[in-house]
């Protein structure tokens, strides 16, 4: 009978925590697929907030009521960073797609200018439109 051998495979992201070591790389990934998920919510509100618009005065004075609580204001700007975020992962994505920074290196600090760059640039964004 032929002896089992045991291969030494790599673990998949998905076992983040006890068996698998978080990486930049891979935790960026998870969260372009999350912010890109949660985008909905945002879209899902201004939604309501145009059809509102268009049904007219009392429902819109609600869906407007919501958009402009503190509820909808944290939305809001979450998705907000959640654009920027995705945005910036998506050229990281046409980057590599280039064959271009595939380094460790280069990968991680991609990585890095999207997760600040998300900051910045959400931040640029709420003083120009409030201001």
């Amino acid at each position: 009978m032929a002896e089992k051998t045991q291969v030494d495979r790599p673990l998949s992201p998905f076992m983040i925590g006890p068996y698998y070591r978080p990486q930049l790389t891979s935790i960026s990934s998870i969260l372009t697929r999350i912010t890109g998920n949660a985008l909905i919510v945002g879209v899902i509100l201004m939604v309501w907030w145009f059809l509102a618009l268009a049904a007219g005065p009392e429902y819109f004075e609600t869906a407007e009521w919501w958009i402009t609580s503190w509820v909808g204001n944290i939305v809001m700007f979450l998705s907000l960073w959640a654009v920027w975020y995705h945005y910036l992962a998506g050229l990281r994505h046409l980057i590599w797609d280039a064959g271009k920074g595939l380094e460790l290196e280069t990968a991680e600090k991609l990585g890095w200018i999207c997760v600040y760059g998300s900051v910045v640039l959400t931040v640029i964004t709420v003083l120009i439109l409030w201001i």
